[in-house]
């Protein structure tokens, strides 16, 4: 378990600020990023994965320019339940970014089948399956964060769960 990191699941304490959702692949890592509120996730870049780490670095620069509070990095895990080598992949990567960014906390969260629904809202938005792969990993990092914002907690520490 990184550093930083907490397991998925695991309320962290609220605090006002924006937030960084990090959806990462073997290819490309999305990042999205929300508003001050913690109301509304958006779309922020892709990032290529790069052997020299430089991804992870410009993260954390990310982390510092945004005046980002709480970093959420999604957790592919089977519909099972079961955790593979992807979300063993993610794991390091928010334990390698947590090392990065020193007191923001870096927490892993369910992520099945963002891509899936991130895909959707976007054909659902008229955007054809060709022109998806240049936002996919955007939209999937959206859906990661707003997921992570609307169970937030909304009248203390210790009242996670749904809207009501």
């Amino acid at each position: 378990m990184p550093a930083g990191a907490q397991p998925a699941g695991a309320p962290p304490a609220w605090v006002p600020g924006r937030r960084l959702g990090v959806d990462v692949g073997t290819v490309r890592v999305g990042v999205a990023v929300s508003d001050v509120t913690g109301m509304l996730a958006s779309p922020l870049v892709t990032l290529r994965r790069a052997k020299d780490q430089s991804d992870l670095d410009r993260l954390a620069e990310l982390v510092v320019t945004e005046e980002v509070v709480e970093v959420v990095v999604g957790l592919p895990k089977h519909l099972s339940g079961a955790s593979g080598a992807s979300a063993r992949d993610a794991s390091a990567y928010a334990e390698d970014l947590a090392s990065r960014i020193g007191e923001v906390p870096v927490h892993l969260v369910d992520e099945r089948l963002s891509t899936v629904t991130a895909a959707s809202h976007l054909r659902a938005g008229g955007i054809t399956a060709r022109n998806q792969r240049s936002v996919i990993d955007q939209a999937a990092a959206v859906v990661i964060l707003q997921s992570h914002l609307d169970r937030r907690p909304r009248t203390g520490p210790d009242a996670w769960g749904p809207r009501s």
